[in-house]
């Protein structure tokens, strides 16, 4: 049997009691698929501004680009309650409203915002619907009511998780050697070189095997999942960490901006709990040179902190909680952020789709407002 690169335990095992080694698996990362666009109809409308003039384009040109759109959730008194928002947005048709002929009623097609708080937006009682605002929050006229048009395409099928060349101990031995169909729920862990765990790829239900053909004595086994599946970009960081935790500085930047996020997921997953803080007032240096997003300061910064593949947040609101202490600085210290110019001239300048990437500026800012003593080299 080839290298395992992966273990096979009770997804709610704890120590060494594995199930299977396994050689490779087959059809185990998957991407999320791009927001789905969607059909939507705003109904009794009075349009502004740049809503207004789109309505007017999407008459004459049978469509018209807006951008993006906030409904604004008004409660009974008018007031501001919550908001729900829309990106990518097309104005399809323009109709008098059936219900109120002074109104209009759109159809767009857009993607609903990964960060609205909810599925659908959600009218408090006696509400007289949306105020409608673009994305500096200039004032487009107001709606009573937002429809969604229901998408006829089914849903896709992702395909099982196929676990090639797995050598059977245990539970699961015993249970193939008795011929039970129910092998029980599982966990798939990626190991290094070693056969150290690297990170947990998979969780789910282990629902047939077969002989497998690498090797006599090992099995192939089929997992349907359950929780989601790592993406593609986790096998780029699992090979650089195939050794063990990185010893050579600067690996993640070897990874594309997808890779970068998942190596701070993997740097959490490794973070060591039970070490302590160093004193406070130390020293940390910031290689700079490959700062050209937030993932890439935040890699750097874990580096700087914690050594390579260390984590120290990987957004704001982590960095805070970890300037709180227990996680390798003790505050007040300083750092040298070295290259600063590369961050200065990149951060913030990926276009805004929702929430934009902070700059170079606010990072600074935030860093300084927590007390860090911030040397720009």
């Amino acid at each position: 049997m080839r290298r395992p690169r992966y273990a096979l335990s009770a997804y709610d095992a704890e120590g060494d009691a594995i199930w299977a080694l396994c050689a490779d698996a087959e059809d185990l990362f998957g991407d999320p698929p791009p927001p789905a666009r969607g059909t939507y109809e705003l109904l009794g409308c009075a349009p502004e501004g740049k809503l207004d003039r789109a309505r007017a384009h999407a008459r004459a040109d049978g469509s018209a680009p807006l951008g993006s759109l906030t409904l604004e959730i008004l409660d009974k008194e008018g007031r501001r309650a919550e908001e729900w928002s829309l990106e990518d947005v097309r104005v399809l048709d323009d109709r008098p409203c059936a219900r109120d002929l002074s109104l209009r009623d759109l159809t767009v097609e857009a993607r609903e915002s990964p960060h609205n708080p909810f599925d659908h937006p959600q009218r408090p009682p006696l509400s007289p619907g949306y105020r409608l605002l673009g994305a500096e929050a200039e004032p487009w006229g107001t709606c009573r009511d937002l429809a969604h048009v229901p998408d006829s395409r089914p849903d896709l099928v992702e395909p099982p998780v196929r676990l090639l060349g797995c050598a059977p101990r245990g539970v699961l031995r015993t249970a193939l050697d008795a011929g039970e169909e129910d092998l029980g729920h599982a966990k798939l862990v990626r190991l290094d070189t070693a056969g150290r765990p690297v990170q947990s790829a998979v969780e789910g239900e282990l629902v047939a095997w077969i002989p497998s053909a690498r090797g006599r004595g090992l099995v192939d086994l089929t997992l349907e999942p359950w929780s989601e599946r790592p993406p593609t970009a986790a096998e780029e960081v699992w090979d650089l960490w195939d050794g063990g935790r990185p010893a050579e500085p600067g690996l993640w930047s070897r990874c594309g901006a997808a890779g970068r996020r998942h190596w701070l997921t993997t740097a959490l997953d490794h973070h060591e709990a039970d070490r302590p803080d160093a004193d406070s007032g130390a020293t940390y240096h910031l290689d700079g040179r490959h700062i050209i997003d937030v993932q890439g300061f935040f890699c750097a910064l874990g580096e700087a902190v914690n050594g390579p593949g260390g984590y120290f947040g990987w957004g704001l609101d982590a960095l805070a909680d970890c300037l709180r202490g227990g996680w390798g600085a003790r505050r007040p210290f300083t750092l040298v952020w070295h290259d600063a110019q590369v961050a200065r001239t990149c951060l913030g300048l990926v276009p805004r789709t929702g929430r934009r990437p902070w700059t170079f500026e606010e990072l600074l800012a935030f860093l300084l407002d927590e007390g860090i003593d911030v040397r720009l080299a």
